[in-house]
């Protein structure tokens, strides 16, 4: 997958390849999601469960998340996974999330863009995902506004 950060030094002409950095501070192995419809979303506010399984410095991690939609469930499932290796992803915030339909005459097999807007205590910044399927587009956008954070405030890592 091309991430946000590659698209960014893409765009500004940096070879980050030849600098002999890499970029991706985490690798997806999978993700499930669960929701469960409730009787009475009054009874309880936990509807729905993530498991995600990441790779950080080539060891996995797997965690589950519950919480009252499938995208916060997965969000924080992925930040429980990762704050272990990077404790300044708990400054991180998720402070705005957009839908949008790309081809809407496609019905229910339409292309959907998600429009995530993330912050920290100093600088705001957007990233996207796109695909048919919403939690796959959702992941992109949450997980690549994650990694442009950490392209912001840790180092890069040495390719091996």
């Amino acid at each position: 997958m091309f991430s946000f950060g590659q698209q960014y030094f893409q765009s500004i002409n940096y070879d980050y390849k030849a600098s002999g950095q890499s970029l991706t501070r985490f690798q997806l192995k999978g993700f499930k999601v669960n929701y469960n419809v409730l009787q009475s979303e009054v009874q309880c506010n936990i509807g729905a469960q993530a498991m995600i399984k990441v790779s950080v410095d080539n060891q996995d991690v797997l965690e589950v998340a519950e919480c009252a939609g499938p995208v916060s469930a997965l969000d924080k499932a992925l930040r429980k996974a990762l704050v272990q290796f990077y404790p300044v992803i708990d400054s991180f915030y998720l402070t705005d999330y957009k839908v949008r339909i790309l081809n809407g005459e496609a019905g229910t097999s339409a292309r959907i863009r998600v429009l995530v807007e993330s912050s920290d205590d100093h600088q705001r910044w957007s990233t996207i995902g796109v695909s048919a399927n919403i939690l796959e587009a959702s992941y992109q956008a949450v997980a690549s506004g994650i990694e442009y954070g950490l392209c912001r405030v840790v180092p890069a890592v040495a390719l091996i």
